[in-house]
This record gives C-alpha cells, sequence and structure tokens, in this order.
C-alpha cells in the first residue's frame, strides 16, 4: 500500500498535470481560433512581448495568455469569441494607463486586446463631431481637432494617457468647470459586445449600453471608436501659479489658507466656470496652487481675482501667463510633449500606489479636516516619495454637477474637491516598498477620518486595487447605480467575459 504523504503527492503531481493539459488545450483552442479569423496575437515567446506587456504601473504586473492586435471591428469581435471558447476573461488596453493594471487583465492568464491599430482622429466639418480610435492617446487627439478647425474639448493633463479608459471612466480636465467632462462629451460609441457582435450605441439606440459603457465601460464591451462632441478653443489662457511653501511651515497657517478658499470657492461671485484650480504638495516641499481661467481679462484677474483666492497663504507668489490653446495644453503636459506615440510605442512607466477622495459641495471640509491634511503633510516631508493633488471640480456654475446622476453610470455629480494621493518609487522602478502603500492610506485617512459624515466617495479614473468589489462598487457608483449595472450586467455579459477584480458583478447587489 503507497504511504499517504505519497498518495498526496501523487494527487498534487497528477493535478498538475490535467490543469496543464487543460491550459494547454485553452491555448490551442484560442491560437487556433485567432488564426483561422486571421488576427495578428503574440504570445510570452514572441520578440517584442515585452513592449506589449508591460504596463504603465510597474507595480502590478500581469501576463496575459495572449494579446492580440485585431485591426478593424471584426477583428476584435473575432478576438472576443475566441477568448469566450477558451474560457478566457477578456479586457482591452487603450493607452494601457490604468492605475490597477485592469488594461492587462488585473490577473495572469487573461487575453488583452491590444487597440493600437486604432488610431483615427477625424472632425466632421459640419457637426464638429470627433470620431476617435480608442487607441489614440490625449495629446494626439487635442493637437489633430485642434487642427481640424480649432476644436478642443476637455480631458485630463497627461499627454500619454489613452482616450478609451480616461474618458468612458470620467475625464476631468481644467476646462472641466465649464464644458463638462470628457464622458459627457461622447455622443456615440462602437462597441463589440460579449458575444461577439459590433453595435453602435447611443442616446436612442441601445440607450441601456450607452448608459453603462459611460462610466463601466470595461465590464460591458469594448469601445472600438468614440465620437465626441467639441467645443471652440479658447482665445486664450490665463495659467496662473501661486507658490505656497513659505505656508507649508506652519500647519495651522496652510489649513487657514484652505479654509479661506473653499470659503471663497462657495461664496465669491468673481467664481465663473471658465476658472478652475487646484493644488500640489509633495515630500520634497513644494506646495503650490495653479489653474487656469479661459478667456478672461488678464488685468482684473491678475489686480482682483487671483490675489483674493489666495489671500488666506500669506506670501504666495503670484504669476499669470496668458497663452494659446495648445501653448495652455502644453504647459499642463510638461515635460512631457503632446504627441504620443501609441500602444507599445509607448515606453513610459512608473512604480506607483494612489487613492482618491471625492468631497461633496453640500459637505464642504472641515476646518478640522483642512488642519488634519496639512499636519500630515507636513509630518511626512521626506517620505515616500509622494505627491497630493487636490482640484476644484465642484463649486457655483460648474458643468461637471450640472448633469443629473442617472444620465449616465458616472456618479461623482457632486463633487467638490478631488484629491489623489499618489506614492511612488525614487527611480519610478521596482521593487515596491510596502511603507509606501501604509503612508498613501494614512493620506487618505487624514482627510476622511477627520470628518466622519462627509458622505467621501472616490474617484474611478484614480482606480484603487486594494478596495474589495463591494468597497469599489460603494465608492465609484453608488447603490442606486450598481444596482442598476449589475442587471445590464446579467443582459449583456452574462458569462462575465469582460472581466477585472472590480468589474461590475464582482459586488452582490448594494
Amino acid at each position: 500500500m503507497l504511504p499517504q504523504s505519497f498518495k498526496l503527492g501523487l494527487g498534487v503531481l497528477l493535478g498538475a498535470v490535467y490543469v496543464q493539459a487543460a491550459s494547454l488545450r485553452r491555448d490551442s483552442t484560442v491560437f487556433d481560433c485567432l488564426t483561422q479569423n486571421k488576427v495578428a496575437y503574440l504570445t510570452s515567446s514572441s520578440a517584442n512581448w515585452t513592449a506589449y506587456q508591460a504596463p504603465y504601473n510597474l507595480r502590478l504586473s500581469y501576463t496575459p495568455d495572449v494579446i492580440v492586435v485585431p485591426e478593424d471591428d471584426d477583428q476584435v469581435g473575432a478576438s472576443v469569441r475566441c477568448a469566450a471558447a477558451a474560457n478566457l476573461k477578456v479586457q482591452a488596453k487603450g493607452g494601457g494607463h490604468s492605475y490597477a493594471s485592469y488594461s492587462s487583465g488585473g490577473q495572469d492568464g487573461s487575453l488583452i486586446i491590444e487597440m493600437e491599430k486604432f488610431d483615427e482622429i477625424t472632425v466632421d466639418q459640419s457637426t464638429f463631431i470627433v470620431k476617435i480610435g480608442a487607441g489614440q492617446r490625449l495629446g494626439n487627439v487635442a493637437e489633430a481637432i485642434y487642427n481640424q478647425g480649432k476644436r478642443a474639448m476637455p480631458h485630463g493633463t497627461c499627454a500619454g494617457v489613452g482616450i478609451a479608459g480616461h474618458a468612458l471612466h470620467g475625464g476631468y480636465g481644467y476646462d472641466s468647470r465649464k464644458w463638462g467632462l470628457a464622458l459627457d462629451h461622447i455622443v456615440g460609441l462602437d462597441v463589440v459586445l460579449a458575444n461577439g457582435t459590433c453595435v453602435h450605441t447611443d442616446a436612442t439606440t441601445y440607450p441601456d449600453l450607452f448608459y453603462a459603457m459611460r462610466g463601466a465601460g470595461d465590464s460591458f464591451g469594448i469601445a472600438t471608436h468614440f465620437y465626441m462632441s467639441t467645443e471652440e478653443a479658447p482665445n486664450s489662457v490665463l495659467w496662473f501659479t501661486a507658490g505656497l511653501a513659505s505656508s507649508l511651515s506652519d500647519a495651522n497657517t496652510a489649513a487657514a489658507g484652505f479654509e479661506a478658499l473653499q470659503n471663497w470657492t462657495l461664496t465669491s461671485p468673481d467664481l465663473t466656470p471658465n476658472i478652475t484650480y487646484g493644488t500640489y504638495a509633495d515630500s520634497g516641499g513644494s506646495f503650490s496652487f495653479r489653474g487656469w481661467c479661459m478667456d478672461c481679462d488678464q488685468t482684473v484677474f491678475t489686480n482682483n481675482v487671483l490675489p483674493a483666492m489666495v489671500a488666506g497663504w500669506p506670501g504666495a507668489q503670484l504669476t499669470v501667463q496668458s497663452l494659446g490653446w495648445i501653448d495652455a495644453l502644453t504647459v499642463l503636459s510638461d515635460p512631457d510633449p503632446l504627441p504620443q506615440p501609441l500602444g507599445h510605442g509607448y515606453a513610459k512607466h512608473d512604480t506607483f500606489y494612489a487613492k482618491s477622495v471625492v468631497s461633496k459641495d453640500d459637505e464642504p471640509l472641515t476646518p478640522a479636516t483642512w488642519l488634519s491634511y496639512t499636519t500630515w503633510m507636513l509630518a511626512n516631508q521626506g517620505q515616500g516619495p509622494w505627491f497630493s493633488i487636490n482640484n476644484l471640480y465642484g463649486g457655483p456654475g460648474s458643468a461637471i454637477n450640472a448633469v443629473s446622476a442617472d444620465e449616465s453610470a458616472y456618479s461623482d455629480r457632486e463633487a467638490l474637491w478631488v484629491f489623489q494621493n499618489y506614492g511612488y518609487t525614487a527611480n519610478s522602478l521596482p521593487p515596491w516598498d510596502d511603507k509606501i502603500t501604509v503612508l498613501i492610506d494614512n493620506l487618505n485617512d487624514a482627510i476622511t477620518n477627520a470628518q466622519p459624515d462627509g458622505n467621501f466617495t472616490a474617484y474611478l479614473n484614480y482606480v484603487d486595487p486594494d478596495l474589495s468589489p463591494a468597497m469599489a462598487a460603494q465608492d465609484y457608483y453608488g447603490a442606486s447605480t450598481y444596482d442598476k449595472l449589475l442587471g445590464l450586467k446579467s443582459e449583456y455579459d452574462p458569462a462575465f467575459v469582460f472581466w477585472n477584480p472590480q468589474a461590475i458583478g464582482n459586488a452582490m447587489a448594494l
């Protein structure tokens, strides 16, 4: 008789053999299917695998089973069908900037659809609606639409961020208080569904899908093309900054400045939707205030408006510069230029952990909260490294909050301030130091714990992989939106083909 330990070992060995055999059958199935459908793909043995596989956030690096590089909607559809037949989960990779590396699947063993071949940017000269391929990046889009009729639209400041994930899950820019989010400018989408079919969706065609894609697109389909309304670019942009480093030497002084700014924000008639701003602080002692005023009178703004905003920070060093539209975007993108390579040609990476806090218009931050925040900043100089950005989303007249919460699956329509708290390695490369994770967790807690009734949420584009599916559902969507999405998931993707660790359906109804 075989000893029990030997039998257990043999069972493990046979189990491993069976798993390996099943994996080989699955891989054979998907590769044969992709070949039959003439879809180009890469595996870990491909010569340029690393360039395609590497995520933006090197702290969270996953190894897909296969990366496909389709050239049209039919090939995207075939890729989805091949993955489903092989029981592989699917995620699209547009820009690849997902903070949680969900564009790499959020796990090993997924099928990743690299969208780099979808590079169109064409402005319709009669409607000024731009058609954008899902592989494009923000800087390229900004330049192209300006060159095709001096058009503009709201989007983030980092030129290398992909349009797809950014716009499907929000898309804040320095012009968003006037124009809304990038998501709000989506008027139509070409979407490949879980069954591999391609449909066009808008407010009247597949309206439920249109609702779900704008806020939870990663869980419902692969957007191949975006149709987005554009705005007439402003004639000038006032780029303003205020150096506040002297105020950071004392937590009470720094907190008093935040209190004064918040009071001005909520009460001053000088705040128009043309104005937006935020603060930046980091572990190296930097502390500054910066923002935009679009098509504003430079003399009035410089002499009256800006000094009133920063009056609570003594010794603020003020600078105001008038720029053209493209120059203003270039300043925000610095040190990166606006033109950026697509797909695997993009070589910028970081190693980081980020969290966010969204405060609400009807729950202004208390003096105790501002003091807790500035006390933490002062106490943690030289740690990390880290930075904290706090931007104004709301306030009187904000276009972000003028949109009904029921209009799309994006739920933060009551935002006032949005904090991005970000810790990273000094050289932007691994290995990761877990102490930085604790540091950023404590920074978030310094804000939220000081105001237990603050009704804080989180911003989905700063996705936090440490949140459980249930916590992510609550923080990113809230109960009513999430439960509606849960029902739509069962309709459009009942087999969970489109999956990541926080995808719709990974948490029960809220």
